[in-house]
């Protein structure tokens, strides 16, 4: 299924945003983010396994994820809930377990938009050297398949459900 996606960084700017339409209603949208079950089956790129280690969505709440390699390596990626507010917004760290220390701030809006969904993603570095090397490392390619991945589980959830 085609997702409308979309990842931006302004020259000079601590952030990128990232946009992506979604084929749900906003509930369902929403509910992919806060639902371990859910979230492992669509967070990260396709060629590694996500697990949740942990999943507290509500203020001051932690979330970790594993991801999991074909060699066996494990990539971890934590943080906090600063606010949730549903169905609506969800600010959050993040941080690379792999890189300590480079925290940055995600607030995610879901936007209702007539049985779709306008997923956007603030993410603010900071330094403006953390947020160009993420995206020198395909952060856009990870996303973006994440965001395939989201789109198709919703699809085919729908499809059972209705």
């Amino acid at each position: 299924m085609a997702i409308q996606f979309s990842m931006k960084a302004e020259p000079h700017s601590h952030e990128i945003v990232t946009t992506c339409v979604i084929d749900a209603p906003r509930d369902l949208v929403f509910n992919a983010f806060v639902d371990a079950g859910l979230v492992e089956r669509w967070w990260g790129p396709k060629d590694l396994r996500t697990v949740v280690d942990t999943l507290d969505p509500w203020p001051g709440g932690k979330w970790r994820f594993l991801l999991n390699d074909s060699k066996g390596n494990e990539y971890a990626f934590s943080g906090v809930y600063h606010s949730i507010q549903e169905p609506e917004r969800i600010v959050q760290t993040f941080e690379n377990e792999g890189k300590p220390g480079r925290v940055i701030l995600d607030t995610i809006c879901f936007e209702e938009m007539t049985d779709r969904t306008l997923i956007t993603d603030r993410t603010i570095f900071q330094s403006i050297a953390d947020r160009d090397a993420v995206l020198e490392g395909n952060r856009e390619a990870g996303t973006s398949e994440s965001m395939e991945a989201l789109s198709e589980m919703i699809a085919t959830m729908r499809k059972v459900t209705f």
